[in-house]
């Protein structure tokens, strides 16, 4: 900071400890409040940063539930207004009001419980019955088919790997690359043309919630064929069907 002319600013800087829930609660119970550049700065159990809400624990709780309750809201007014709008109209009020949120930093809800994420999938099948006007009671299955949409869990999934191919063709930044490591056998092995990678240990549930776990799990799981995809385009279009 200081070598590039910055200083913080106390009053509008939090602390956030992130760990096992029962390690960090005794921790901010036991520590003092730290000081910088002459002003105490805030021990916080939760925090905000480029608009996902972030806790001790890492259980997103907080930013599902903003989500889920931001979503049905744009909902119930898209719903007043389906039947003075076009189709065309209607699908764009959905994918910028409600589909566009359960996709921001969906990245992050990688490896979370099932529960969690069906929360968030019961708003986008509340939005593909708004769309195709389908009754609450309909199977939802065959209206995602129809309007080509992932389900939650798999747009999780496509995210990453999305992530994954601009890193490995230079079309990310270069940070993500460095979680990313080719595999190598010891031997002359089939296995060495399947452009893997290599997937790191952890001894925690937490640590399998990593970039670098979901990543090279979600990798070495499609095609070979798929992975040598010439361009970003071509591999997306490919991955959400093959995904579908």
């Amino acid at each position: 900071m200081a070598v590039n002319w910055l200083r913080l600013n106390p009053k509008k800087t939090e602390v956030l400890l992130v760990g096992r829930k029962r390690l960090c609660e005794n921790l901010l119970d036991s520590l003092s409040p730290p000081s910088m550049s002459g002003g105490v700065l805030r021990l916080v159990k939760q925090t905000r940063s480029l608009g996902v809400f972030l806790d001790t624990s890492l259980t997103l709780e907080r930013q599902i539930s903003s989500v889920v309750s931001l979503g049905f809201f744009h909902l119930r007014n898209i719903r007043r207004l389906r039947p003075l709008l076009p189709y065309d109209s209607l699908s764009t009020l959905m994918h910028a009001f409600v589909a566009s949120r359960l996709d921001y930093c969906n990245a992050l809800y990688a490896g979370l419980p099932l529960k969690s994420i069906h929360r968030l999938q019961l708003v986008q099948n509340a939005a593909a019955r708004v769309v195709k006007n389908v009754c609450r009671f309909d199977h939802i299955t065959p209206t995602l088919r129809e309007l080509h949409w992932l389900p939650i869990r798999w747009r999780i999934v496509f995210k990453i790997l999305v992530l994954v191919y601009k890193a490995l063709n230079g079309l990310g930044p270069a940070y993500l690359r460095d979680f990313l490591t080719p595999y190598v056998p010891a031997h002359p092995l089939r296995s060495e043309s399947g452009n893997s990678l290599v997937v790191p240990r952890f001894r925690s549930k937490l640590g399998e919630r990593s970039f670098a776990f979901q990543a090279a799990t979600s990798w070495n799981a499609i095609p070979v064929g798929l992975k040598a995809s010439p361009s970003l385009s071509v591999f997306k279009s490919h991955l959400k069907t093959c995904l579908i």
